[in-house]
């Protein structure tokens, strides 16, 4: 009983470890989610970990419509006041680290959340 925990176990990590390696392409930028890295042809920035999540959700979410408070409790825990304009100012910064590629635009659909169109 054991080995087969032991061996699940070992599973389950290597497809987690499998997961996060993913290099996502957002218009001409590349995203190295694992590396929290965003290229753009020779210039990389290097985002903080709330901003990496926070792009990678969008990313994975594409062209489609994030709630806002399903993005403040998976990322932040809770949906206050607070926590909600801490992400406002993440997402400022995102839309500065983008704004080099037109294509790419995070835009605010005011009362429900975001959406990353490109």
């Amino acid at each position: 009983m054991e080995e087969l925990i032991v061996r699940i176990n070992n599973l389950l990590h290597r497809t987690k470890t499998h997961q996060n390696s993913e290099t996502l392409a957002i218009g001409k930028y590349i995203f190295d989610f694992p590396k929290q890295i965003l290229n753009y042809k020779d210039e990389s920035y290097q985002l903080t970990h709330r901003e990496a999540h926070l792009l990678f959700h969008l990313v994975k979410n594409k062209n489609q419509l994030l709630d806002r408070s399903m993005i403040l409790k998976k990322l932040w825990g809770d949906d206050d006041f607070f926590n909600g304009r801490s992400m406002d100012v993440f997402i400022s910064k995102l839309r500065k680290k983008l704004k080099q590629d037109d294509s790419v635009q995070i835009i605010n659909v005011r009362g429900f959340g975001y959406k990353l169109v490109c």
